[in-house]
């Protein structure tokens, strides 16, 4: 089973969605839906559209632009 927020900016407008799998692992999309990266929880690493890694932990909703 999994979660899917929802996140806004300041404005309260949806900017894109975090959805958390039941083993932790995300997948990060914008409003459109389209994918912007993924946090794999086994590896505890956070990596872009391209497979790139972005961080180490869990930084998958900054991938979202709020402006």
């Amino acid at each position: 089973m999994s979660e899917k927020k929802t996140i806004r900016n300041f404005a309260r407008q949806i900017k894109g969605y975090v959805e958390e799998k039941s083993n932790g692992d995300k997948v990060v999309t914008d409003f459109g839906g389209r994918i912007l990266g993924y946090y794999n929880a086994s590896s505890d690493t956070t990596t872009d559209f391209y497979g790139r890694i972005i961080s180490y932990g869990d930084t998958a909703s900054g991938l979202i632009r709020l402006d």
